[in-house]
């Protein structure tokens, strides 16, 4: 019998699903079929069952965040089962060790991370059987049958798992070591606060301070500019005065002086220039495409989007969320025929099908194996979706994917751009720009969305021809100022992130950069920004990514040419990391120059110690918003004398309970939140003076709203209502 692994419990569910099968506790019973002549189980981790010992579990010494403990090295890395998870794994542990399991299938998302997972359950659970590998990018039937007559020997994956663990253990050094070091360096300094420190994380908060400071230091120049309005014969054309290319006037009095210059002279339309563009249509989504695109279509965080894309590929709606290629290869293009086919049956695609285009399969735009890695572009299965049943979110996710496959199969759009030059009086040049859509293509898919934005409208030009004279009815002066750079949103700090390779200075790094994935992975980036955010390093406000005093003095501690702050280490780390899963690098050379690194980054600090000075008010900032300090150093109130004992009555944050409950076994206890309404203190205090609090209005039991006081019943030592006659 064959034990199918998967990564998650609904992915499990999909596997099973077009098999017969008995839902066991913790797994899948499926009966004999062609596919398991023997039967077979399939169980289900709940993501990362286990995870990496903490340093004090490695040595007890370690616990204590010194300076003279640094490096934390563990001479070998070992995995614990999560305190949540044990039920589970347990269940795994035991089915693995059947003796009628004679084979265990791999069953993760087919990536690294899927990979890492569930390795490493086998590792803990000790068990050394034959293994295979189902790799499937979507979860249809036809996929998952399919996967699961073309396994793949373990072999050919191993190397994507030594690159996880290697990514893994790289980082668990790295974080741990230079999260202690500059946590308790910054200490001495003053900042009394917990700092965490990653590889990814720390260069992508180093992107958005720099940014912040260039917001903070760009210096606002006012300029104006000439617009003024032509009439040739009884047709008017709006233009703005231009000079070398430059429309911006630096001074008021030249802007008026040109204005007041032209105003009532004679014009000539000296050339017209009309240039006609073709746009492709988009290229199809990977994660990063898709994620930037949600943001702002829909505000939706990068989290929110992987998290509705993965919600959508356990229904068998789309395929493998976590991609990082637009391209398809020529076996994923000629199931496209099928499934446009299968979308023109819902009623919001009918008018776009069939496209103009009946198949892409030739196209190297979009077909192209060479630039297929482990997954192909996000595209919508064959699947035929009930939208009724889909959250308003999943439709809305759904519909992206879906019209990016249509627009592909459609023509590309065309626009005529025209260029009006004038002279008036033969001195003041003008310009004037219009553009003119002579075939609409692919925008009408994609701007069908209201949603996504309606097609802008352009500035439409009369029909003019050169050498033509007007005159000047009207010349203003309008005035402006110069704009500092934008913030960044979620959805381009995602793509900041996937091009950080544009930040170096060293070209080799940057091309390594590109080659690869930039900062993160495209499974990761949304966590990365959600860590940020955790550790209180940046805010969004209405979509914009503003850096913290906190990240603000991190980045400032680190220095502009630290290792930790600069994406060079990890376009290094991700060159190797890729050698690795090709099985062109050694693991353990790779973790030898991690540990080397290790030691340079804890010199590095100590030398930066020495040129540090924060500001004070911003360091005193930082320590009375520490989280910890206040969870830790927070006195809890008295709020009177017990009515049972002589202890005291303390207000624990959820309920009002005694001192003595331990030494004396006191139960006085009141809930502080009863039937939706919070008890005050003073309400309390009253309750242990009098017996009584005063009428609490607004008590709350299914659809009724009620009034009463509390009273305390000496006899049941507990809270009754008194309501009012």
């Amino acid at each position: 019998m064959k034990i199918v692994i998967a990564e998650k419990p609904d992915q499990a569910a999909k596997l099973a699903a077009p098999f017969s099968f008995t839902k066991r506790t913790g797994y899948f019973e499926v009966k004999a079929n062609s596919y398991f002549p023997n039967g077979a189980i399939i169980t289900w981790a709940i993501g990362h069952l286990c995870e990496l010992k903490t340093p004090e579990e490695y040595d007890p010494t370690w616990k204590k965040w010194k300076l003279e403990t640094l490096p934390i090295i563990p001479d070998r890395f070992e995995y614990k089962v999560s305190k949540s998870k044990y039920k589970q794994f347990t269940i795994i542990k035991n089915l693995v060790k059947r003796t009628d399991i004679q084979e265990i299938i791999i069953g993760g998302d087919a990536g690294r991370e899927g990979e890492l997972i569930i390795r490493t359950i086998l590792r803990v659970c000790g068990v050394n059987k034959p293994m295979k590998r189902l790799w499937i990018s979507s979860l249809t039937e036809n996929s998952v049958k399919n996967g699961f007559s073309n396994l793949l020997p373990e072999a050919k994956t191993k190397d994507i798992y030594y690159e996880a663990l290697s990514r893994s253990c790289a980082d668990w050094l790295i974080g741990m070591n230079t999260s202690r070091l500059y946590t308790v360096l910054l200490k001495k300094n003053g900042v009394k606060d917990v700092f965490s420190i990653g590889r990814v994380q720390t260069p992508t908060l180093a992107l958005i301070v720099h940014r912040e400071h260039e917001i903070a230091n760009f210096k606002s120049e006012p300029f104006w500019e000439v617009e003024a309005v032509f009439h040739f014969a009884g047709r008017m054309l709006k233009a703005k005065w231009h000079k070398n290319n430059m429309s911006r006037v630096p001074e008021e009095k030249q802007a008026i002086a040109i204005a007041n210059f032209c105003l009532h002279k004679n014009v000539e339309i000296t050339k017209i220039n009309k240039e006609t563009k073709e746009y492709a249509p988009p290229l199809l989504f990977n994660l990063s495409a898709l994620q930037a695109t949600a943001n702002k279509s829909y505000k939706f965080s990068p989290q929110k989007t992987l998290d509705i894309l993965q919600k959508l590929y356990v229904k068998g709606l789309v395929s493998y969320p976590r991609s990082d290629s637009q391209f398809l290869t020529s076996e994923e293009a000629k199931t496209l025929p099928t499934i446009l086919n299968n979308l023109s049956k819902i009623d919001k695609y009918k008018n776009l099908l069939p496209p103009p285009t009946n198949s892409i399969l030739n196209n190297k735009r979009y077909v192209n194996e060479k630039k297929v890695t482990d997954h192909h572009a996000i595209i919508v299965t064959d699947q035929i979706p009930n939208l009724a049943k889909l959250s308003m979110e999943e439709e809305k996710i759904y519909d992206l994917v879906a019209r990016q496959v249509i627009a592909a199969h459609y023509n590309h759009a065309i626009f005529s751009y025209t260029t009006i030059h004038s002279l008036v009086d033969k001195r003041a040049e003008f310009i004037s720009k219009g553009k003119e859509q002579i075939e609409e293509g692919w925008r009408k898919v994609i701007y069908l969305s209201k949603e996504n934005g309606s097609q802008e409208e352009e500035e439409m030009l009369p029909l003019l021809h050169e050498n033509e004279l007007g005159t000047v009815a009207q010349a203003t002066v309008k005035k402006g100022a110069t704009q500092p750079p934008n913030r960044y949103t979620e959805g381009h700090l995602i793509t900041v992130m996937k091009t950080a390779g544009k930040h170096l200075d060293d070209a080799e790094l940057e091309k390594v950069l590109s080659k690869t994935e930039g900062l993160g992975t495209e499974a990761t980036r949304a966590g990365i920004i959600g860590t940020l955010k955790d550790r209180n390093y940046i805010e969004i406000k209405k979509n914009q990514v503003f850096a913290t005093s906190k990240g603000m003095l991190l980045i400032e501690a680190l220095g502009e040419n630290s290792l930790l702050t600069s994406p060079s280490m990890t376009a290094k780390w991700e060159q190797r990391l890729s050698e690795i899963g090709q099985g062109h690098a050694s693991p353990q050379a790779f973790m030898e120059q991690v540990k080397k690194l290790t030691y340079k980054l804890i010199t590095d600090a100590h030398e930066r110690e020495k040129v540090w000075a924060f500001d004070q008010k911003e360091v005193d900032k930082i320590s009375a918003n520490n989280p910890y300090q206040k969870k830790y150093k927070k006195e809890k109130t008295v709020v009177g004398k017990c009515i049972l004992c002589d202890g005291s009555i303390i207000d624990h944050g959820t309920f009002y309970g005694c001192s003595n409950y331990k030494t004396a076994n006191c139960k006085f206890s009141v809930s502080k939140k009863i039937l939706s309404k919070t008890i005050s203190q003073t309400n309390v205090r009253k309750l242990l003076a009098t017996g009584e609090t005063d009428m609490i209005k607004g008590f709350k039991k299914g659809q009724k709203t009620f009034n009463a006081h509390l009273i305390w019943d000496k006899k049941e030592h507990k809270v009754h209502f008194k309501f009012p006659q």
